[in-house]
């Protein structure tokens, strides 16, 4: 299951790669949080954002966990409002219990 409820379709091939990566991460904890931040938020990104998306994407998953949990302090460059409203964003587990079912 990949979790994806979000059809690819209607967005250009930039979106439909960053969709596709944000569900195929390293470790389950950044495929919901990334994923499902992507199947919300990615059609109305800027393509400044979709920059800086990609950037954190490039990050290895457990450092980005850790930063998102505050386990560790965020890299100054990473203190940024896309950054803020990753980290804010809580993927909703009661979608993903209902599939297996």
């Amino acid at each position: 299951m990949t979790g994806i409820t979000r059809t690819s379709a209607d967005l250009d091939p930039r979106r439909r790669r960053i969709l596709f990566r944000s569900w195929h991460r390293g470790i389950r904890e950044m495929d919901l949080i990334l994923g499902q931040f992507a199947e919300t938020e990615l059609a109305s990104l800027s393509d400044a954002e979709l920059d800086e998306l990609e950037t954190i994407m490039r990050e290895e998953d457990n450092d980005l966990v850790r930063w998102i949990t505050g386990e560790q302090p965020l890299p100054e460059r990473y203190a940024t409002p896309l950054f803020s409203r990753v980290a804010a964003y809580r993927p909703d587990f009661d979608k993903l219990h209902q599939e297996t079912k």
